[in-house]
């Protein structure tokens, strides 16, 4: 039997100070496979250090590293989509991220997995060190409302940390032309055989998170759009609701007019239903805005990602 090709996809952004070292702790992970043909990709978003030219003089010491550099800030599911295009010949792709936070280590686990049958490898966080416990229970708190509106399971601690066949990429790269992806959901619904592993993720070996709130938000937002169109159905059962409220308010209005005179001209509740109205519309216009706009994205048809430059040791 040949060898298994292996692509490690690793998207980089602003990573200076880290890089290096998980180069080299991936490079050690590697080199304790057999009947394995590792390649690395580090897929390069547009950064504003100095990580690209710490790239270049890693890949021109190690002839297994290709460095692909964006030419704008893609976004780190659009790092993962380029470099997956990209490594179309390999058996088996292993994505994870380069801040040491996704284990190298792990990798010959993914791989005797995927010996075994296995489509899809993915990754389940049993514990984070140092992590902020409130953006650890907002991240609890976007899954289970994904996992209500939505019929795709998700698990609360699923990580971007995860290996894909080669046939598995191919479908992904030639049947998928979203731009605003949301992988973790696609790989859950695409199927076949899939299995989870689970790991302790270490702290950051370097730097600060690229995931901010915003980001966070934005990346929960084409989530819940890609895979839910429940949302869109709350402005019936609200509307429903506020109008069978509306209806009993009004008999009771109509019976006290005949009951007592003296009732006031009715200014406040006038004023508090015009502003619960006027919020419960603004509330359900905004999700269909949401909605509107992800297909405003879509239907432009720009490309999803721009190489600017290519870097391997030969060059």
């Amino acid at each position: 039997m040949s060898n298994i090709k292996l692509t490690v996809i690793a998207p980089v952004f602003n990573e200076e100070e880290v890089i290096g070292v998980f180069h080299a702790r991936l490079s050690e992970a590697l080199a304790s496979l057999t009947d394995i043909d590792a390649k690395v990709l580090y897929v390069v978003d547009r950064c504003t250090d100095n990580t690209l030219e710490v790239l270049r003089a890693l890949v021109r010491h190690d002839p297994r590293a290709r460095v692909i550099a964006l030419s704008s800030r893609f976004g780190h599911q659009m790092s993962l989509v380029a470099g997956i295009d990209n490594s179309l010949d390999s058996d088996a792709i292993v994505m994870m991220d380069s801040d040491l936070q996704h284990p190298p280590e792990l990798i010959p686990e993914l791989i005797d997995n995927f010996r075994r049958g296995f489509e899809v490898v993915y990754t389940v966080r049993r514990d984070t060190e140092a992590i902020n416990p409130l953006r650890k229970m907002a991240g609890n708190i976007f899954y289970h409302l994904l996992a209500k509106l939505s019929r795709i399971p998700m698990n609360a601690n699923a990580a971007d940390f995860r290996l894909i066949s080669g046939r598995v990429a191919k479908i992904l790269s030639t049947d998928f032309g979203e731009r605003n992806m949301f992988l973790r959901g696609i790989f859950t619904w695409i199927g076949f055989r899939q299995t989870g592993v689970e790991y302790v993720a270490r702290k950051r070996a370097g730097g600060y998170s690229k995931y901010s709130l915003s980001k966070m938000l934005q990346l929960a937002t084409a989530g819940i759009l890609s895979f839910s169109t429940k949302p869109l159905q709350l402005g019936i059962f609200v509307g429903v609701i506020f109008s069978l409220l509306s209806f009993i308010m009004m008999i009771w209005a109509v019976v006290e007019f005949f009951l007592d005179k003296s009732i006031p001209s009715g200014w406040t509740t006038l004023v508090v239903l015009l502003l619960m109205f006027s919020g419960i519309q603004l509330i359900v216009l905004g999700i269909i805005g949401a909605y509107i706009g992800g297909i405003y994205e879509e239907v432009k048809d720009r490309p999803r990602y721009i190489i600017d430059e290519e870097i391997s040791c030969d060059e």
